[in-house]
């Protein structure tokens, strides 16, 4: 009993020491990954800051522009996973990683508002393969044990991209106007797009695409990572509900649902990540370098919580209440900020609450579909809900903008995505209540 003990402990010792070699080669590259895509997606909000006065936007045009990236991300995002699933993760993420970089920096030349939607559109194109295309790759090493707190992890790349990109950009736009006859404005594009294409380079000799194929784990390393994978998935195929082909993915009530929860999450990330330095502008400072580092304050404490949230949920093995209560987190801070005539530090402080919320909310929600899918239905559902819950990255901007425009006011448009968050919490009640009743 006592030799039967010890070679459990020792096996279970392995096991744990070689997912930590996986985490270590794997994640902090990848997490790097996401802060470059997620600055060069959302630093227009800091852009607009001088370019909205420069270019003579309204807040509606504005607001399309920055959304209409989603509308790119939306056609793209399916074929692209698919083509992923074939080429391997190295040779689809370095290349894609390049070309947005480019054109991210060709932002900066923008003159019109449809040169404005054009460059917003094709980034969005460019961009829709990388996402997806990393939460299916997480499924090539990683089992349902270790998801989400691997999806936390590399989500967490959101808030600490708020916290690393804020000052730096606050500062471009207090330094950098007049240098080299540009616009502050133009050199924020233009920096904060160059890293996206040396990463780009990076990837292509960085990357493993599988378990089998990375030469930096022994023999019995690799064996382990691919024998677990391959029971997970038997279990999968023997209860009878898990979708494997094309269709399954679209066949899936769950995935459809699934699509609508994320829709109302990425409503009320980029209503804070295009909007935020606006309300900060108009309620605390105009100095931008002080804007900056404000914005530090809620993706600060919102990637603390995503982590916690990840490692909680995957130690209790619990999803259900950890999504919705996270989501009731986030209605109550939209419905605080959206409190007339409150004082800009409350509402700063409102609008930590929801940021802290959809984070934490992230981090447990990619744990679900990959639970219930598998195969070619992984990569197209993945891809989908993913491509459906962006376009909350269109709408949500957008509504934001034209509300302003009418009413001069806030209030409507965080009310709005408060109600948003509490369909999201109920669907998510819904869903994991139905899968555990199977």
């Amino acid at each position: 009993m006592t030799d039967r003990a010890t070679a459990f402990e020792s096996a279970a010792a392995f096991e744990d020491a070689t997912y930590r070699k996986v985490t270590w080669r794997l994640m902090p590259y990848l997490f790097l990954c996401y802060i470059l895509a997620y600055v060069d997606r959302v630093n227009v909000g800091f852009a607009k800051l001088q370019m909205q006065q420069d270019l003579r936007m309204s807040d509606s045009v504005y607001g399309l522009g920055a959304g209409i990236f989603f509308i790119g991300y939306f056609f793209f995002e399916v074929p692209g996973n698919l083509i992923m699933q074939r080429v391997g993760a190295r040779r689809w993420i370095g290349p894609i990683m390049m070309v947005w970089g480019v054109v991210s920096s060709c932002t900066m030349l923008v003159r019109s508002s449809t040169e404005f939607y054009a460059l917003r559109f094709l980034l969005g194109v460019v961009e829709s393969g990388f996402f997806p295309a990393v939460i299916l790759y997480l499924t090539f090493w990683y089992t349902s044990r270790h998801r989400a707190r691997m999806v936390a992890v590399f989500m967490s790349a959101i808030p600490l991209s708020g916290v690393i990109a804020g000052p730096i950009s606050g500062w471009i736009l207090k330094r950098m106007t007049g240098a080299g006859h540009l616009e502050a404005w133009q050199w924020l594009f233009l920096l904060e797009g160059i890293p996206s294409f040396v990463a780009g380079l990076v990837t292509l000799y960085f990357l493993t695409d599988s378990p089998a194929a990375a030469k930096w784990l022994d023999d019995g390393e690799r064996r382990l990572v691919l024998t677990r994978l391959q029971e997970e998935e038997a279990s999968k195929r023997g209860t009878g509900h898990a979708g494997h082909g094309l269709a399954d993915a679209f066949r899936s009530p769950a995935v459809w649902l699934l699509s609508v929860m994320y829709f109302g999450l990425t409503c009320g990330n980029y209503g804070i990540g295009f909007w935020l330095p606006q309300v900060i502008k108009e309620g605390i400072t105009t100095d931008p370098l002080a804007i900056g580092w404000i914005t530090v304050i809620p993706w600060g404490a919102s990637a603390a919580a995503m982590l916690a949230m990840g490692r909680h949920s995957d130690i209790t093995g619990e999803r259900r209440w950890h999504f919705a209560l996270s989501c009731l987190l986030v209605a109550a801070g939209f419905a605080a900020s959206a409190v007339p005539s409150i004082p800009g530090p409350l509402r700063v402080a409102g609008l930590t609450a929801a940021t802290v919320g959809i984070m934490s909310a992230f981090a447990v929600f990619w744990a679900l579909p990959t639970a219930i899918l598998s195969g070619t239905a992984a990569a197209a559902g993945i891809a989908w809900i993913n491509s459906v819950g962006n376009l909350g990255g269109y709408a949500s901007p957008y509504f934001v903008g034209m509300v302003r425009d009418r009413t001069h006011s806030m209030t409507p448009a965080l009310l709005a995505l408060a109600a948003v968050a509490l369909v999201a919490a109920a669907l998510g009640l819904s869903v994991t209540r139905q899968r555990a009743a199977r």
